[in-house]
């Protein structure tokens, strides 16, 4: 079988509060780490979110 084109990943928060967002990513156009700012509503504010691989 062919491989997917898009995989999910984590957004995990920088902010420590263990918050995560779970989103897909086109693996042929984005090759590397995703890094977004987001909304984290355990430290109400926003804060950079890294990309981490779902377990």
């Amino acid at each position: 079988m062919a491989k997917p084109t898009t995989q999910q990943i984590k957004l995990v928060s920088t902010a420590d509060t263990g918050y995560f967002y779970v989103t897909k990513k086109n693996t042929r156009a984005t090759t590397e780490k995703l890094q977004l700012r987001k909304y984290d509503p355990k430290a109400r504010k926003h804060v950079i979110f890294k990309e981490s691989k779902m377990k």
